[in-house]
Order: structure tokens, then C-alpha cells, then sequence
């Protein structure tokens, strides 16, 4: 009986990678398990948070511009120089959250809803916030009526 018969020993020259596979697919799974709690988190920021669809209250004191840049404070027509005193004005010291609504046609330059925030800044008003929907035509033409019929001319500022 010889026991160094090379019958039953044949060389194997493949390379098995199903075990290599199953780790790496392991390792895949496990990478994906894990990954969203890697992604950086600051909480030092607080994102202000977004009312879909409140009503804006109407009791409020709300500045208003026309596509034509006209300016209305609770629908009586004011030059943009004077918008700090009006709202100085028309501030009510019984309530203690002071707010301005900012309502704009769509075609008004930010660098007006800018002007306005520091005029309700100097005004010390402690709350600003510009409506989500733009003046519509139709209330813009309201406004305008409204003026006419007070018979308040006051002559729109051009920009330069």
C-alpha cells in the first residue's frame, strides 16, 4: 500500500470567494446601518420654525407695497421716509408683543422689505414678518382706491 499516491491530491489552483463576498457584503450592510449616525449635527443652530397655511391676524399692524412702490400702512398711503414715525404712531403700548406684517407685490426689490425692517427696528417693534403670500392685483387695486377715495395724494418716491 503506498501511502504517497498523488490520486486523491490534486492541486487546487481557484481561489474560493464566496467567504470573501459574504464579509464583504457583512461589512457593506453594517457601514450602511451606520453611516446616518456619523453625519455632523450642530446644535448650536435653532432653525426657526414655519407655520404652513396660519392666517395672518388682521389686527396687527401691517405695511403694504404696491408693485408701483407705493406704501400703505393699515391701508392709508405714506412716504418710505416717513414709515418710522407712522409706526411710531400707530404702536399701541397696551400690547406687549409689538409685530409689524410686511405684505409686498412680488415684484418689489428685498432692498425695500430691508428698509422697512429697519424702520420697525427703529420703531422698536420686537417682531417682523413678511407675509408668504405677495400683494395681489386685486388688493393692491383696493389700496389704491382706498387712497383715492380718502383724496390723499402723496407722490411716490422713484428710485435712482
Amino acid at each position: 500500500m503506498a501511502f504517497g499516491s498523488n490520486k486523491g491530491n490534486k492541486i487546487f489552483s481557484e481561489i474560493n470567494i464566496t467567504p470573501l463576498t459574504d464579509i464583504f457584503l457583512v461589512l457593506l450592510i453594517i457601514m450602511m446601518v451606520v453611516a446616518p449616525s456619523f453625519q455632523s449635527k450642530d446644535t448650536n443652530v435653532n432653525v426657526p420654525e414655519i407655520n404652513n397655511g396660519v392666517n395672518i391676524e388682521e389686527a396687527k399692524i401691517t405695511v403694504a407695497v404696491t408693485g408701483d412702490g407705493a406704501m400703505y400702512v393699515n391701508g392709508e398711503p405714506i412716504q418710505a421716509s416717513e414709515l418710522t414715525d407712522r409706526l411710531i404712531a400707530v404702536k399701541d403700548p397696551d400690547i406687549e408683543k409689538q409685530e409689524v406684517i410686511v405684505k409686498a407685490d412680488k415684484n418689489i426689490k428685498s432692498s425695500v422689505i430691508l428698509d422697512i425692517m429697519d424702520s420697525a427696528q427703529n420703531a422698536e417693534y420686537k417682531k417682523l414678518v413678511v407675509a408668504g403670500e405677495p400683494l395681489n392685483k386685486k388688493e393692491q387695486k383696493k389700496l389704491q382706491q382706498d387712497a383715492q377715495r380718502s383724496s390723499v395724494n402723496i407722490p411716490i418716491e422713484e428710485e435712482e
